[in-house]
């Protein structure tokens, strides 16, 4: 789907496509580690306001959901899970008092050890998906046409491009967040890699076939 595409209904059919798109990477532990990530750890984040947080088992979890889902690095993994908790929880609470200052919320994570400007959005996302998109591969070449660039300043693009586009898609009948459009660009592209389904045979086709048979014995 192009990034362009302002069919609201085209973007709902690629955002309802997700779950299946995940379990087609058949990846180890991938389906747990996205209900964790879509719908565990936004509801724990939540429990903890007014101060809220994440801890380091959470980010460490976050972490394996995001290289599962991408591209496998494990020393980022071992950085994250070694990272002090209470410099965790110090460091996520100021970027989550920050919002919707999205470029000092980035900042305020990006101190941690293994933390980068995408791993930051993916913390940021769990607790704000209506302000800050997950910073994927998939949706920045869908979006910007590359996905090189994981600097803070095209996080900042990336970000303003998806909640314009969301807002454009949200109608009476449909409610897009920015973190719905990555989902949506997401589904799109892996959904474009997978194998084409096998054509089912035209039962019309197979009777014509009998018949002649029958003909000619």
């Amino acid at each position: 789907m192009e990034f362009v595409c302002s069919d609201p209904s085209l973007w709902k059919e690629a955002l309802s496509s997700y779950p299946a798109r995940i379990e087609s990477l058949n990846k180890p532990n991938i389906v747990s580690l996205d209900d964790f990530y879509r719908n565990q750890l936004p509801s724990l984040i939540h429990q903890r306001n007014p101060n809220p947080f994440i801890t380091t088992p959470e980010l460490s979890k976050l972490m394996q959901w995001k290289l599962t889902r991408g591209k496998w690095r494990p020393r980022l993994l071992d950085y994250v899970s070694s990272l002090d908790e209470a410099l965790v929880k110090s460091a996520s609470q100021k970027a989550f008092q920050s919002l919707p200052d999205i470029s000092k919320a980035v900042s305020e994570l990006t101190v941690l050890k293994g933390v980068g400007p995408a791993t930051a959005s993916a913390v940021l996302a769990a607790y704000a998906p209506d302000v800050a998109p997950f910073m994927s591969d998939e949706a920045m070449v869908a979006a910007l046409g590359n996905s090189k660039d994981y600097t803070l300043k095209q996080y900042l693009i990336f970000a303003n491009k998806l909640q314009t586009k969301a807002k454009e898609l949200s109608l009476e009948e449909f409610s897009f967040t920015p973190s719905d459009v990555e989902r949506a660009l997401w589904s799109s592209a892996v959904g474009l890699k997978l194998p084409p389904l096998p054509l089912e045979p035209d039962p019309k086709v197979n009777s014509n076939r009998n018949s002649k048979r029958k003909r000619k014995q």
